[in-house]
């Protein structure tokens, strides 16, 4: 149930004036105007728009509770660091003026990461440390079964990364695509996740709606806060100052259409999913498949 239905007599306070997305990066050279809810797309015969979080986003939900993301927690630091570096290079070091970076500082403070790794890091993008440039590039491509996948990279050798994730793709069933053959049924949005346990889900609504959240969507043990990318970062300050602090926070890519998986194809997506997150240069990937939960469990 959305926050209309839920309160179909309130209405959206008055944004503001219009703000450039927090992240545009490579996404936004790939494709003009992509950052916002687009016309939805037909995938398999089957238009699924507005439905809740990808199956990529549920896998990783039931991997944080497993404590898988625990055990690769030295990849996962290598991959912020990159990240923040990045983001302090094209924006400058200050969070409060730079909101891609507030956003993967937020990240890093969520995995734990200590403070001396995440200035360290902001020092090397801004030059006051040793370190490398790193390039943004999107790779497109399919899955088992035909998921449609968007692959995020921050690489310095740009014919490493694209034999890695070719080598990834074509070893789990999947294939390397051209520019723009998925990035279509993809829309970027921020995403918040709250967990039901002890969730006064009603407060929440009524504080997301007042704070300029587009919808609220139930996904099982979770109810995730869908923005647009321009309205996220005042959406999360708006919903922690009320006590609401989410137990994960992204702008990603979610998809307008989902494709059912089962068995063999299901189990090859898993491997190819824990693939590309084994791959330094990839920082992000989303992908539209949909698994039982109970099939990931098995897979986790």
């Amino acid at each position: 149930m959305g926050l209309r239905d839920r309160f179909p007599g309130r209405t959206r306070r008055d944004p503001g004036p219009a703000r450039d997305p927090v992240r545009l990066g490579a996404l936004g050279r790939l494709k003009a105007g992509s950052n916002g809810l687009g016309a939805g797309c037909v995938l398999n015969g089957e238009n699924r728009r507005g439905e809740a979080m990808s199956g990529h986003s549920k896998w990783s939900t039931i991997k944080r509770k497993k404590g898988a993301a625990d055990a690769k927690r030295g990849k996962i630091f290598t991959k912020l660091i990159r990240e923040i570096a990045t983001a302090a290079r094209i924006g400058g070091g200050e969070p409060d003026s730079n909101p891609r970076l507030r956003l993967v500082i937020d990240k890093a403070k969520t995995s734990n990461m200590p403070k001396d790794n995440i200035q360290r890091a902001i020092q090397k993008g801004t030059g006051g440390g040793e370190g490398e440039a790193y390039e943004e590039i999107v790779y497109e491509g399919y899955g088992p079964g035909g998921t449609a996948i968007l692959i995020e990279a921050l690489t310095d050798n740009k014919n490493r990364t694209v034999s890695d994730v070719r080598h990834a793709l074509t070893k789990n069933g999947g294939n390397l695509g051209a520019s723009g053959c998925v990035a279509y049924l993809f829309q970027k949005r921020g995403l918040l996740q709250f967990s039901q346990e002890g969730l006064d889900s009603d407060a929440l609504m009524e504080a997301a709606l007042e704070a300029g959240a587009d919808d609220i969507l139930e996904e099982g043990e979770t109810l995730d806060v869908v923005t647009t990318p321009a309205e996220f970062s005042q959406v999360k300050e708006a919903l922690e100052a009320a006590g609401f602090v989410p137990a994960e926070s992204a702008v990603t890519m979610e998809p307008s259409t989902t494709v059912a998986l089962g068995g063999e194809d299901a189990e090859q997506m898993m491997r190819l999913a824990d693939s590309l997150e084994d791959l330094d240069d990839v920082q992000n990937f989303f992908a539209n498949f949909d698994i039982s939960e109970e099939e990931m469990e098995q897979f986790a």
